[in-house]
């Protein structure tokens, strides 16, 4: 269907996805391999050539003063997004805050999203580990929820989530020093990418060395580790039983040859296609699913029983105010809009709230940066954002008095924590001199390479718990282009959190004497750092991760969750709410493979629904799609075995 098209009048669906992120196009392609009539509505624009549409997002991209997540894509006044640059501190501490997301909170929520075809998942860093199997059960510890499903029934949708997005990386070095459980035999899509430069000095000074977490009773060794990565790097041939793997293009063609090339904008675009996006698994979409974008859905349709019965979606033009309405119907409605957005339309349609909890558990990874020079160059600003990291501070009895953390190792110099090097120009060209006077010329020159050569910078990426008070609600008075209610962020930090942000700081000055490297962080209250908090005296401040999780989220209740283990709303059959939204805790680890594989998870019951409503009943037999289908009791216990076969997670898929 090209760009811009409608709904095909009177037309009846199996299944409509509202979104066509990473989570609703793997849902729709799944589904779309089992021949179910797939109607998916995006809010933003689509491209009528994708090669084109992502050439014109790079002039769009290098063209823009500020080179945020959003940079590579036009605003569209009916579908605005939040944009990170939507929010600045002020001077002498607290921030103020524009744009589509309102924010209501003690602290700022200080991550954004995009809604373009593909969403967010367009503009992702691209890093994928797993969740460790200790990140489900958070209440163990003292805090958070905890999950209805543990890590052994979530691993074989792991491997096909990997399989999906092309995953890279060594299982050897994440069982030995993540602790992940594999099946015996596993590999990766795709071998591990290089490290960088600054990971081999990194690896070559911390490797073996220990350092004092003030939460843990014993010192933790540091050991970098390569991240997993949805990136093209080499095929590993010993893929699939030896059937290697092939990386598919955003063309739907097979791209062996498409590698990462170090561009080092894999925030927000990549150039050269290696890093996955939904427009991939799009291209793979069967005849059967079909895709209208500029339809932002305003309302869930469910009958007198609570049943979903389809949605009603304004068709815009893109650019201005105008708006036609209208309805689609289905057996079963997904939504997979975004945790905000997702949110958002739930309460616009009053829906899936008995417990209260819609738009409650807002999340993020609130992230300590610290950042300093290396006594020589270390070769910045090349390559993705992050390709290794030090896993230790993830897992373990610290995290009982502290949030725990992953510690990711920047590739990219100062340019999160200081924006880009433009501003290291303006200051040299200020004071740079040693008199204290400017710099130009050959002496700017030189004093560039020697000084951004030497940058780097650490990531501390923080769990936050699932917390009620920290949410999304709406604002009737206040609404956006089509007259809808925009969403309202309600947001702080917990003692847990904060106590992770001062670990995460003694740790970081450790590391920095282990690497003999001078340390220039700094954080001062005004506008560049609107996360400015004092704890204990000390100032700290974050940035967001850009990983919302927790608005409808996921639990065994429906008097204390929205969804079940398969992402169903409790209150209403055939209503699902997929995506990082239905998470219990955020846990460490960046949560798009998590999403991507309960999201084939979810697939998976959706077509036994299907098959369930299918299945010929007797005139007096009960209706079977009246009530959500019971779980299968194999489907409880959090067990560890591996015997199903890693490219095929259920039988339905």
């Amino acid at each position: 269907m090209t760009a811009g098209e409608g709904v095909t009048g009177g037309a009846r669906y199996d299944v409509i996805v509202v979104g066509a992120g990473i989570a609703g196009s793997l849902v729709a392609k799944a589904l779309g391999e089992r021949g179910r009539r797939v109607l998916v509505l995006e809010a933003g624009v689509r491209a009528a050539d994708p090669e084109q549409g992502h050439l014109k997002a790079l002039e769009t991209y290098y063209s823009a003063a500020a080179k945020v997540p959003g940079s590579p894509y036009r605003a569209r006044p009916a579908a605005p997004w939040a944009e990170v640059t939507d929010v600045a501190g002020l001077d002498g501490g607290g921030y103020r805050a524009d744009g589509h997301l309102l924010q209501r909170g003690e602290l700022p929520y200080g991550s954004g999203y995009v809604r373009v075809n593909g969403g967010t998942g367009n503009v992702w860093t691209g890093l994928t580990p797993r969740m460790h199997p200790e990140d489900f059960r958070t209440e163990d510890f003292g805090y958070g929820r905890s999950w209805p499903i543990g890590y052994g029934q979530l691993e074989p949708y792991y491997r096909a989530a990997e399989r999906e997005i092309g995953v890279a990386a060594d299982v050897e070095e994440q069982r030995a020093h993540v602790g992940l459980p594999f099946p015996d035999g596993y590999v990766f899509p795709m071998r591990s990418l290089p490290a960088s430069h600054l990971d081999r000095v990194m690896a070559e000074r911390l490797d073996g060395r220990c350092v004092k977490d003030p939460a843990a009773r014993v010192p933790v060794e540091l050991r970098v580790t390569g991240t997993p990565q949805g990136r093209n790097g080499d095929p590993n041939a010993s893929y699939d039983g030896g059937a290697g793997f092939v990386p598919v293009g955003a063309g739907g063609r097979a791209e062996p040859g498409s590698r990462c090339r170090g561009s080092a904008s894999c925030i927000p675009i990549c150039p050269s296609h290696a890093k996955y996006t939904p427009l991939k698994t799009q291209a793979q979409w069967g005849p059967t699913v079909q895709l209208v974008d500029r339809a932002v859905v305003s309302r869930v349709l469910v009958d007198g029983n609570g049943r979903a019965t389809g949605v009603e979606y304004l068709s815009h033009g893109g650019g201005g105010t105008g708006a036609v309405v209208g309805t689609v119907v289905a057996d079963v409605v997904v939504l997979a809009a975004h945790a905000i957005e997702n949110a958002r339309l739930l309460l616009l349609s009053g829906l899936a709230n008995r417990s209260d909890q819609v738009g409650r558990n807002l999340m993020d990874h609130p992230v300590l940066l610290t950042w300093g020079l290396m006594p020589e160059p270390i070769g910045p600003y090349r390559g993705p954002g992050s390709t290794s990291g030090l896993e230790g501070f993830r897992f373990g009895p610290a995290r009982r008095s502290r949030a725990p953390f992953r510690v990711e190792i920047g590739n990219w110099g100062w340019v999160w924590a200081k924006n880009p090097v433009d501003g290291e120009v303006a200051e040299l060209l200020r004071t740079g001199g040693e008199d204290g006077r400017g710099l130009f010329g050959a002496g700017l020159r030189s004093a560039l390479g020697e000084r951004i050569g030497r940058q780097f910078a650490l990531q501390f990426e923080m769990e936050q718990s699932a917390d009620p008070a920290n949410r999304i609600t709406l604002d009737p008075e206040r609404r956006d282009a089509l007259g809808l209610p925009r969403p309202v962020a309600t947001y702080d930090l917990s003692q847990h959190v904060r106590n992770g942000m001062a670990a995460a700081k003694a740790v970081s000055d450790q590391i920095f004497a282990l690497l003999g490297a001078e340390d220039h962080t700094d954080y001062p209250p005004g506008p560049a750092w609107p996360g400015h908090f004092v704890h204990e005296g000390r100032s700290y401040a974050y940035r967001g991760a850009g990983h919302a999780a927790g608005t409808h989220i996921m639990g065994g209740s429906p008097d204390s969750s929205v969804v079940d283990e398969w992402q169903r709303c409790w209150d209403h059959p055939g209503l699902y709410a997929v995506g990082c939204g239905s998470m219990p805790s955020v846990a460490t680890s960046n949560p798009t493979l998590t999403m991507a594989a309960l999201a084939l998870r979810s697939a998976e019951r959706i077509e036994r629904d299907l098959s369930v409503r299918d299945r010929p009943v007797g005139l007096a037999g009960p209706d079977p799609v009246a009530a959500p289908v019971a779980a299968d009791s194999s489907d409880s216990p959090d067990s560890l075995d591996f015997s199903v076969d890693p490219d095929s997670p259920g039988a339905a898929l």
